[in-house]
This record gives structure tokens, C-alpha cells and sequence, in this order.
């Protein structure tokens, strides 16, 4: 199995608190750091009442200072949302606070609506100017030259590592141009996966960061112990999609029985093909669909995102992944 990682969206959930959707995280990534998972990412997002993780670095901070392994990134900063020089100096805190541990993922998308976009004071054509944004942050990064006027302080000479993440072939020639890992978010658009992978690697150019290409695929999994406790969790998932097409991001709800209760026809088609690159079941069909899942996409990583209204039902879900794939590990060879 390739190296697993984790998204999490910091979810919050009907009835509940920021203030708990920040601690069930830190709970989480402790878990994932025992269960052996790779790096553990929290993405930006401004007013959703769902999601607790609109102030990213600070929240990477707080997961950061709470673990000891575990890398600890963003997937992502959406960076036409801030000035490259003022990330610089946040993840060059991070990255001086926890040496060695920080990933900084960048998107070009707001994360937010057109009105929210216009509260963040950022001009809606700032996405233009992304790949030029993305070099500009990667010098203030780098190590500092003689002469040169402005610095990121701290940020100058961490070099953390950067990631282009996508969900449509553009970020796939960015990374691929400017030789860094991509992450592709089919874990919710994955019309374009294939395509966007394909030409990644064929245009990917090596660089002083990579030598050569690694890309990261975005996927839903929910492992329970059995197929029909797995699927109805999934149903929180599924929910959120549907209220996604009816324009209401709000907290998870709980899991309902029949999920065939809750949306119409047309949300169903439009809901499922979000959800596509999605794994749902016990141990035996998680690991029958996420090899799958490899080996259509070749990915290198696995990026995997499950939120879940259940906090003891998504730490298990995890559980059960980190078991699988250890099983996958140590079983003989045919």
C-alpha cells in the first residue's frame, strides 16, 4: 500500500461547538500519529459554519505543538485569499517552531463564495496571479540572498516543502512547471483526475524540491466493521454533498438509514458523481477498492478524508485503514 495520509476539514457538527470540532482533531491527529499515517492536513475555508478551520496556520500550530512525528501541513492555503510575504512568515514560524514536520499545500480557488471573498477585502481576479504568487512565496522561503530588501522573518532559509493542490488539469501544469508534488482533490471533483495526473507526469520537470514527480490522490474512505455500518455513516457524507447543491454548508448531520429518504433524483446524480472516488465498507472491500483505486491512478499517496458526524466512528474508520494497509504490507508474496 502506498504512504497514507489524512485531510481534515475540522469538521463541526449539528449541535456541536467549534470549540469541540478543534479538540476532536487533535484528538484525531494524535491517533494518526500512532496508527502510523504520513502527514495529517487542514484546509482553509471562510464562513461555513461546518468547517472550524478558516484560520489554517493557527490551527496547524495547535496540532503541531500536540503531536511529535507526524507531518502537519495545509491542503490547502488558498493563496490569492493573502499576500505570499505574510504566509511566508506564518508556515516560516511553523516550520521554526517544528522543524522538519510542515507541508505547505497551495491552492488557487478562494475556499469561500463571491460575497465572503469581497469581505476578505481580495480582488476576485487575484487568482490570476497564482503561479506568480506561488515562485514569489517559494523565494521568500528560500535562503536569503545578499542585498535582497525584503525578508520573510521567520520564513527566509525554511525552504518547507510546497505542494500545488487542484481539482482541474491547470494546477497539474503548474506543479508540473515548477517541479513540486501535487495533490489532486478528487475527493469531491474527480472529473479531471486522470487527466490532470497524466499530464502532470508527462510534463513534470525536475527540480532543486523534487527530482521526480508525486502526486497524491484525494479519496473518501469510510471502513467501519461491517459494509452496512460503513455505508450508513457514509450517509453524513452524503448529506453534506446534497446540501452543498442546495446551497447550505452547514454543520454534519447525523446519519439517517435510507439516504434514499433525503435527497431528490437529480441531487442523487449530482451528489454520487461528487462522491465518486469514494471507499465505503468493512475491512475486505476498503482494501479491494483503494488497491483499485492505485492502481488506476498509479498515485505515489493517498490522501484520505473522512468526515464523519461520529467522532469514535471516524477515528475508527481511520483504524481500521492504518490496519489494512499494514495487512496489505506484511502479507506474503504470491
Amino acid at each position: 500500500m502506498v504512504p497514507l495520509s489524512i485531510l481534515d476539514l475540522v469538521p463541526v457538527v449539528q449541535g456541536g461547538t467549534p470549540r469541540e470540532a478543534l479538540q476532536n482533531s487533535l484528538e484525531l491527529i494524535q491517533h494518526a500519529e500512532r496508527l502510523g499515517y504520513t502527514r495529517y492536513w487542514v484546509a482553509e475555508h471562510h464562513n461555513m459554519a461546518g468547517i472550524a478551520s478558516a484560520a489554517t496556520s493557527v490551527v496547524i500550530g495547535y496540532l503541531a505543538g500536540g503531536t511529535k512525528t507526524i507531518r502537519v501541513g495545509a491542503g490547502g492555503i488558498m493563496l490569492p485569499n493573502h499576500s505570499p510575504l505574510v504566509i511566508a512568515e506564518q508556515f516560516g514560524t511553523l516550520a521554526s517552531l517544528y522543524p522538519g514536520r510542515i507541508d505547505l499545500g497551495l491552492g488557487r480557488a478562494p475556499g469561500t463564495d463571491q460575497l465572503t471573498l469581497r469581505a476578505l477585502r481580495r480582488d476576485p481576479a487575484a487568482s490570476n496571479n497564482f503561479p506568480q504568487d506561488v515562485q514569489e512565496l517559494q523565494a521568500f522561503l528560500a535562503p536569503v540572498q545578499e542585498g535582497q530588501r525584503i525578508q520573510a522573518v521567520p520564513g527566509g532559509g525554511t525552504q518547507v516543502p510546497l505542494w500545488i493542490l487542484g481539482s482541474s488539469t491547470f494546477g497539474a501544469q503548474l506543479a508540473a512547471a515548477l517541479g513540486l508534488p501535487y495533490a489532486f482533490a478528487s475527493h469531491f471533483a474527480p472529473d479531471d483526475l486522470l487527466d490532470a495526473l497524466e499530464i502532470y507526469r508527462a510534463k513534470f520537470e525536475p527540480s532543486e524540491q523534487l527530482a521526480k514527480p508525486h502526486a497524491m490522490v484525494g479519496v473518501t474512505v469510510v471502513a467501519a466493521d461491517t459494509d452496512a455500518e460503513a455505508q450508513r455513516q457514509f450517509s453524513s457524507i452524503q448529506q453534506r454533498a446534497t446540501n452543498m447543491l442546495r446551497g447550505y454548508r452547514g454543520p454534519v448531520q447525523p446519519p439517517v438509514d435510507d439516504i434514499e429518504t433525503y435527497w431528490s433524483p437529480a441531487e442523487k446524480i449530482h451528489a454520487s458523481r461528487m462522491l465518486h472516488v469514494s471507499v465505503v465498507g468493512g475491512p475486505s472491500r476498503v482494501r479491494e477498492g483503494l488497491e483499485r483505486l492505485v492502481e488506476v491512478t498509479k498515485a505515489d499517496e493517498l490522501m484520505v478524508v473522512c468526515g464523519l458526524y461520529d467522532h469514535e466512528a471516524r477515528k475508527r474508520s481511520y483504524e481500521i485503514l492504518a490496519e489494512v494497509a499494514r495487512s496489505k504490507e506484511t502479507a506474503p508474496a504470491a
